[in-house]
């Protein structure tokens, strides 16, 4: 098939899809797009890359960045924010809700102050910000609960099927090959395999997640349309899963869905304290097996990877060797910078990130980002359990996120400003109850039975 002639059958399908998507919901907010279009860029390439400018991994670019995605970003910042204050967002309320992630920004914020590079670290704060502003426009919708359905499947509806055109029809864009061995590697509508990998597999678990929670109602004609649409994607996450090649991504993948079985079977649904026991233990074994008793090499090895984790331990020991502070670190997102990077390229390769969570959030934010980072993980992860009683179906694919953002974090470095940490944040996030004119909280018709868990304790 010609590429035009595929672009077109494409662009012809996505409209057919978003208007009459059997999922559909006509009562959610047009300000959705927003969040849509910043995820989207997020999820795939800035701006100046759709069009054609590669930035590269130069350490110049890394620093100054580009004119076109800074005004673009800034348009999208202005925008969240006007929409925020036309909904009346309580500020103050939001802030005391989600205590560790206030101080978090915050103290991000202040660590500009001892940055090498304090412009380049305030922009970027201030860009990253915006990902905070959008994941509110989404949780302050009218109908909360359909709001983050629909969100996610207009995002999933755009990245997905055009990944797959991108590789079978424009592999110039679609493909790349690997700086050392000219293997070709796949990345669809993202800037890597790594990050189709992830993209992957937050949409694999949305779309297992909604199939398995409409299941016991499949003999109606629209869940049965809704079900043929997930599989469908499911179906096309596979296959750009497994042409990826990103093992952290299928293993996750799986965890993912174990994790949305488990909490959706009776026995899950009889016994949640002992999965919410199970699931944090799990992890920490994980980290026992694989760190404390060495057996990380075997670990790669079971899954089909080199026992270094394809490089990762080289990359992890050039950037201990740098000797950052360790009590403060180097400042926000401003280890990759200057004489740093150079150090750890000369060591590492070529390479912008530490391939660790928890290791760039040291390196960055020193043991006080690591320590607020750890508040941050344990009070969503109370906050997505006290959703489990009585069940929510959305505290289930909460719980997949979370575990899965633990794990992922281990091999990849996602906790910051990354499509996974915001798909995580989108379901542990605490929002207050707008109130209408006359005092009174304003209720989502169609989300009561939620309205409890969204608003009160948790988004899930």
């Amino acid at each position: 098939m010609p590429p035009t002639l595929a672009l077109l059958i494409w662009l012809a399908l996505l409209l057919a899809l978003l208007r009459f998507d059997p999922a559909r919901n006509p009562d959610t907010s047009l300000a959705l797009w927003v969040p849509v279009i910043w995820m989207f860029i997020i999820g795939s390439r800035l701006p100046s890359q759709w069009l054609g400018s590669q930035i590269g991994q130069a350490a110049q670019a890394l620093e100054e960045g580009n004119p076109l995605d800074r005004t673009i970003y800034s348009l999208l910042i202005v925008l969240s924010i006007g929409i925020l204050l036309a909904r009346s967002f309580r500020w103050g309320n939001f802030f005391a809700r989600n205590l560790f992630l206030t101080v978090f920004l915050f103290y991000s914020l202040v660590s500009i102050v001892w940055s090498d590079f304090p412009f380049v670290a305030f922009k970027r704060w201030f860009r990253d910000l915006g990902n905070y502003l959008v994941i509110l426009v989404v949780l302050s919708d009218a109908y909360p609960i359909e709001a983050l359905r629909t969100f996610l499947r207009r995002l999933y509806y755009l990245l997905i099927p055009l990944s797959v055109l991108l590789v079978k029809y424009y592999p110039q864009m679609g493909r790349q090959y690997n700086y050392w061995t000219g293997a070709t590697e796949y990345t669809g509508a993202a800037t890597s395999k790594n990050t189709l990998g992830v993209l992957c597999l937050l949409s694999g678990i949305f779309f297992f997640w909604d199939t398995v929670r409409r299941w016991p109602k499949r003999k109606r004609r629209q869940t049965k349309q809704i079900i043929v649409v997930n599989v469908a994607f499911i179906a096309m996450v596979l296959w750009l899963l497994r042409i990826a090649d990103s093992a952290t991504s299928q293993v996750c993948l799986i965890v993912g869905c174990l994790v949305i079985m488990a909490a959706h079977s009776k026995w899950g649904k009889r016994h949640p304290t002992v999965l919410r026991v199970l699931i944090p233990t799990s992890f920490c074994v994980y980290l026992i097996l694989a760190f404390g008793f060495g057996l990380s090499g075997q670990l790669a090895s079971g899954v089909g990877r080199d026992p270094s984790l394809t490089g990762r331990t080289v990359i992890w020991q050039a950037v201990l060797s740098t000797n950052t502070n360790p009590l403060i670190g180097t400042g926000y997102d401003s280890f990759w910078l200057g004489p740093r990077l150079s150090q750890v390229w000369q060591l590492a390769g070529t390479v912008n990130e530490s391939h660790n969570g928890y290791l760039e959030t040291y390196l960055n934010l020193g043991f006080i980002g690591l320590f607020l980072l750890g508040g941050l993980l344990i009070s969503s992860y109370r906050t997505i359990c006290r959703s489990l009683v009585p069940f929510s179906s959305l505290a289930a694919l909460s719980l997949a996120l979370w575990i899965v953002a633990m794990f992922y974090n281990v091999t990849e470095a996602a906790f910051t400003a990354s499509f996974m940490c915001l798909t995580f944040l989108l379901g542990t996030v605490t929002i207050p109850l707008p109130a209408t004119t006359d005092g009174a909280p304003r209720r989502s018709l169609r989300s009561k039975g939620f309205e409890s868990k969204m608003h009160g304790d948790a988004v899930a």
